[in-house]
């Protein structure tokens, strides 16, 4: 049984291309190792345009494929962080007795005793 193989887009244009450029089917079969009924297939789609739609759409998926690709980086990253402030979470030291403030600076000056 025939191993099936997948041909670049690039590869089926320039097959179709040799063909209307006046190469035999026999002679492109034979360098290029594919059956003639499939450059048949190739001229025809290459004449109605559709390596061009089908190119299109490689670059789309590739573009596609790059951005999944640059989210999954963000995620792992955003994973590590998460970890990271977990962890520093876990191991900060509370004061147990006193109170807690988030604003700290110098002690407010008790406020001026008005003579009277």
């Amino acid at each position: 049984m025939a191993k099936h193989r997948t041909h670049s887009i690039a590869f089926k244009r320039q097959v179709a291309q040799e063909f209307i450029a006046g190469e035999t089917l026999h002679g492109l079969a034979q360098r290029h190792d594919v059956s003639r009924n499939l450059i048949r297939i190739w001229v025809a789609k290459y004449e109605a345009g559709a390596f061009d739609e089908d190119a299109c759409a490689v670059d789309l998926l590739q573009e596609y494929e790059a951005r999944i690709a640059a989210l999954e980086r963000l995620v792992g990253r955003q994973a590590l962080e998460l970890e990271f402030l977990k962890g520093a979470s876990r191991s900060a030291r509370s004061p147990r007795n006193g109170p807690t403030f988030v604003i700290t600076g110098p002690p407010a000056c008790p406020s001026p005793k008005v003579a009277g």
